[in-house]
């Protein structure tokens, strides 16, 4: 497992399967799983700080919610997070700090185009000391 997350074989999408001594860990690892998916992120410097603050209903749709916000900085304003540090987590907020830069062609090496995170075969699980995540990403 490298950097707390590896790849999940699956026919037509991209799995990631993180894990943390905690949930912001892991939600953490998923983030950086998914990055690694669309860019070389050994080239993404954390020079420009964002905050992003989300709300859901589950666990589940937290993570969804937190990774596809993680996508729409990429697509939508084309920023990539470096340093990912949250602040708060429980079972239906998030705060966090990230720290990036903006896509650029002639240094970022893009990799596998997202199309979406899904909740095709979700999985959160806390033990003592232990969370593991497993998500797909529609590619």
């Amino acid at each position: 497992m490298k950097n707390g997350y590896k790849f999940l074989d699956h026919p037509a999408d991209i799995g990631i399967e993180a894990i943390g001594e905690t949930v912001a860990d892991a939600f953490i690892h998923s983030a950086y799983g998914l990055i690694s998916v669309i860019v070389d992120d050994s080239t993404i410097e954390p020079h420009i700080p964002m905050h992003i603050q989300i709300d859901a209903e589950d666990k589940e749709h937290l993570l969804v919610k937190w990774l596809s916000e993680i996508l729409y900085l990429y697509d939508g304003k084309k920023y990539l997070p470096s340093k990912i540090k949250i602040n708060s987590i429980d079972d239906i907020s998030l705060d966090a700090e990230i720290k990036g830069e903006y896509f650029s062609d002639s240094k970022h090496k893009t990799k596998t185009d997202v199309k979406a995170v899904t909740y095709h075969q979700i999985l959160i699980q806390e033990e003592k000391g232990k969370c593991l995540i497993r998500v797909y990403l529609d590619i």
